[in-house]
């Protein structure tokens, strides 16, 4: 009686204490994480963290989901998921400051009518008579609003970056400016009636295309400081820049500012004029580096070279012994995924590029930046000297002359780290500044900013060894639609461009999010066996396809020979025939049903056993190991 009093005694304790060990825990350790996964997905960059972590004021965050019909697609509902997931860590992370709302928009419900409100896409289900929404807005305290119209699950990579650049967004809410110091005629100039391929006359395509994502503040070449309110700086082949302005570029990008640099060791849009020393122009140097900015940023350009690689060439019609022909002109080349940075959110999505005549670019030994690669060329590429092209370059010679160098060249990078100033001894003083009389202007001015000798934080820039990307010709084809130039991209030069300049334009903490790998794990063995038996399907079928046809080509042919008036009574060869190829059809389907009931066979046992493993390994395990332990403590007792 003792015992079973005890022994109820006992369920009821265990039961209680189960209960508060729950409660304790749901409250004690909510906030506590375990992220066992591969690639850490469930874990936040640092620099989201920091977003999250700094906003100033309530952000909220609304996902239109339609859950019901979510779980009619299968893929979609997993990444909802995770999505959901990292709005919640989001949520959590911020301390209170992001509120998140998840709302299914009902059909025909006025959730529906804000969801369309909102601007979000939805994809119409079911013969159209439902919509699905998978969309995101934000709102900040002062009406700010950011949409996500769909989550697209080609952009699960960078889901991190986008949800983090959307709440930095509704933080920030100022639009960003873009200085451009350019020595090529990007906003237009006076056209050459010989060279209209220069780039002279309009503006390129390209201002028009960063001028929709940013306001554009055009910066002389002979500048002594950059306005404050630029955030991104992008210059554009700096040929002959002074100290002066190079000591502003200096100090700007030590100050936190961003910088997106195009130089190039033979720019074909470079008209070669108004130098020193050739006045008249048209066959100067064509040719643009970093100076002494380079030694402080800790990269150089290969001094005199270009990149050749025969593999990524571009087509080119040549005149040759008086005849036109086609052959491939290796300085002319077009980059696909595989030889852009998968991991950089700037080229991680772009589908082709197309560079002419592009540098090479290297680290500095012993700089203390970290140069990460985005563009790099064939490891069958070589280096060409630029003066080959300095006139009327030869194709076919060069063509005579390839050799594969054997390694990668490195065609555009990014630059993180802390930099030292190009200027060790502060601001370089002008002429200008010498005289009296400036010196009380600059005085008048207000004190001058503090030299800085070291950034002072981590510095941010892209330098791309390539000015021609720039140019219509090398990425859009030029239309005139009634006095109106309308751009039809054939390359994602453009798209490349606005990707960096968005990039540069985040805090470092949004720079600094990373992308994630993807989250889905498909079962690459079920797969595997599923394409070898469908392969083996396809070849019996195409078997039986063969034998069809030769058997109707044999019965037509028993037709053409019968007498007129008789085509359509069988002869006994034919009935043969038909029914021998009766006999083979039956025994190919035959042969048919087998492979696919094998191949559905081998499935079937294989998701059974990594079911198995899944759902009942874990347990199995725990419980032989209970097992295990109790017979240990059962032969201790026997033997006391």
């Amino acid at each position: 009686m003792n015992k079973k009093f005890l022994t109820g005694t006992g369920l009821i304790l265990a039961v209680v204490l189960f209960g508060a060990a729950n409660m304790l825990s749901n409250a004690a350790l909510s906030t506590a994480r375990f992220d066992l996964t591969e690639h850490r997905l469930y874990t936040l960059s640092e620099g989201t963290k920091n977003i999250m972590q700094n906003l100033d004021e309530p952000i909220t965050l609304k996902l239109y989901l339609s859950k019901k019909l979510a779980t009619g697609l299968p893929g979609i509902k997993s990444y909802a998921n995770r999505v959901e997931e990292m709005l919640e860590e989001f949520e959590q992370v911020s301390g209170g400051d992001i509120t998140l709302q998840v709302i299914d928009p009902e059909p025909f419900s006025e959730e529906e009518d804000r969801a369309v409100a909102y601007g979000l896409q939805g994809v119409p289900l079911e013969g159209g008579t439902k919509q699905f929404y998978f969309g995101m807005v934000g709102t900040s305290s002062t009406d700010e609003q950011e949409v996500i119209p769909f989550f697209q699950p080609e952009r699960e990579e960078f889901l991190e970056y986008d949800l983090a650049k959307l709440v930095y967004t509704l933080a920030h809410p100022k639009k960003q400016v873009l200085g451009v110091i350019s020595s090529l005629p990007i906003e237009g100039g006076p056209p050459m009636p010989m060279m209209p391929q220069s780039g002279g006359g309009e503006p390129w395509l390209i201002m028009d295309h960063i001028r929709q994502l940013v306001e554009v503040k055009t910066i002389e070449k002979n500048a002594t400081e950059i306005p404050e309110d630029v955030s991104v700086l992008m210059l554009v082949h700096p040929k002959h820049l002074s100290d002066e302005t190079l000591y502003a570029i200096d100090q700007f990008v030590l100050r936190g500012g961003r910088a997106l640099v195009f130089i190039d060791p033979h720019s074909e849009a470079d008209r070669g004029m108004a130098t020193p020393n050739n006045p008249f122009g048209g066959t100067g140097p064509k040719n643009s580096d970093l100076g002494k900015l380079s030694e402080a940023w800790g990269v150089e350009l290969v001094k005199g070279k270009v990149v050749g690689d025969l593999p990524l060439a571009k087509k080119v019609q040549i005149q040759q012994q008086g005849r036109p022909r086609v052959l491939d002109y290796p300085v002319w080349i077009g980059l696909e995924k595989a030889y852009m940075s998968a991991d950089d959110i700037v080229t991680a999505q772009i589908p082709n590029l197309n560079l002419a005549s592009a540098g090479i670019l290297k680290k500095k030994e012993g700089s203390e930046t970290e140069l990460i690669p985005l563009l790099h060329s064939d490891d069958a590429a070589m280096q060409i000297p630029a003066s080959s092209l300095a006139f009327m370059p030869d194709v076919a010679a060069m063509l005579n002359s390839y050799k594969p160098g054997g390694e990668e060249l490195i065609l555009a990078a990014r630059i993180r780290g802390t930099a030292k100033s190009a200027f060790p001894d502060g601001k370089p003083k002008s002429k200008s500044e010498e005289s009296d009389k400036e010196k009380k202007e600059d005085e008048s001015e207000g004190p001058p900013q503090k030299h800085l000798a070291t950034s002072q934080e981590p510095i941010n820039v892209i330098v791309v060894a390539d000015t021609d990307l720039l140019q219509d010709r090398f990425w859009v084809q030029v239309q005139n639609f009634f006095g109106q130039r309308i751009g039809i991209p054939n390359a994602g030069n453009g798209n490349f461009v606005t990707n960096a300049i968005d990039n540069l334009g985040g805090s470092n903490d949004l720079i600094s999010v990373r992308s994630r790998s993807g989250f889905s794990r498909p079962f690459t063995l079920v797969r595997s066996i599923q394409q070898d038996a469908e392969q083996q399907f396809r070849q019996k079928e195409q078997a039986l396809q063969n034998r069809l046809k030769a058997t109707e080509q044999k019965i037509q042919n028993m037709q053409s020979q019968k007498q007129e008036g008789n085509a359509l009574i069988l002869s006994p060869e034919q009935q043969e025939e038909i029914a021998k190829f009766r006999q083979e059809l039956v025994e190919v389907r035959k042969e048919l049903r087998g492979v696919q009931h094998e191949l559905v066979k081998n499935i079937d046992g294989l998701e059974s056993w990594v079911k198995f493993f899944n759902i009942g390994f874990v347990p199995i395990l725990i419980g032989a190991a209970g097992f295990w332990v109790g017979s240990k403590h059962m032969r201790r007792r026997k033997k006391t």
